[in-house]
């Protein structure tokens, strides 16, 4: 299984299965390698949160590949007047794909969404959210824009994780101390930083990030990805 990484906290997870899409923001991301025209075939796109940088290109992806969008309920309920394809979830439920398992976990974030006809206005787009996906029997955590919350140990103990995806930028979610200390209550076998560098606001070290995780969590690898390149687990 290949985990891609795209900036910020997008990736692309490629498996036996199927492939699947994770916050496409590349419209506008200046980490970005590829744009939404380079989507040909994906089974879903899963979308943690309403914000642009998170949101992104979903639209224009899901209607060029026919992929559905896995969501809370809310955000599913405004993007079908776009004519997507949605499957809506929320916070402690999963669901099995034909491409693998995805589980809805809380995440500490606003969450509203903003029309792309219409700037200026806002609507309720439901809760923020992380994921647990689970493909070719591995369990992979991608937590979306949060802060630090201590049931991520429950999120660890119930699920053996081979890798967890956790933003370092501060600012709008946890720093890279918070992140370290969420590893020690999670125990992936493996952490990928996200959600840093793409602005001034989220400026972040990863070579340092991944010095403390080693230091205080030696048992956990720190994977630092360049925009681009994968991962293979």
């Amino acid at each position: 299984m290949e985990i891609r990484f795209h900036g910020h906290a997008c990736f692309e997870i490629i498996g036996e299965q199927g492939r699947i899409l994770i916050d496409p923001f590349l419209t506008g991301n200046p980490l970005a390698k590829v744009g939404p025209k380079d989507f040909k075939e994906l089974d879903a796109i899963l979308v943690t949160h309403g914000h642009g940088d998170h949101l992104g290109d979903t639209i224009e992806i899901a209607k060029n590949t026919g992929a559905t969008v896995v969501c809370v309920f809310e955000l599913s309920r405004l993007l079908e007047k776009y004519d997507v394809k949605t499957h809506a979830m929320h916070i402690g439920g999963k669901y099995t794909f034909d491409f693998g398992v995805i589980g809805l976990t809380q995440a500490l974030h606003g969450a509203v969404f903003v029309p792309p006809e219409d700037q200026e206005s806002i609507a309720y787009g439901g809760l923020a959210c992380g994921f647990l996906i689970k493909m070719e029997d591995k369990w992979i955590y991608h937590a979306g824009d949060t802060g630090l919350f201590g049931d991520m140990e429950l999120i660890g103990r119930r699920h053996p994780l081979e890798v967890a995806l956790l933003p370092i930028g501060d600012n709008f979610t946890m720093g890279p101390e918070d992140a370290v200390y969420a590893a020690t209550l999670l125990k992936p076998k493996r952490v990928i930083p996200m959600h840093y560098d793409t602005f001034p606001l989220v400026e972040q070290d990863p070579a340092k990030f991944k010095e403390m995780l080693e230091r205080d969590f030696p048992a956990c690898k720190a994977e630092i990805i360049a925009p681009g390149e994968s991962l293979n687990i």
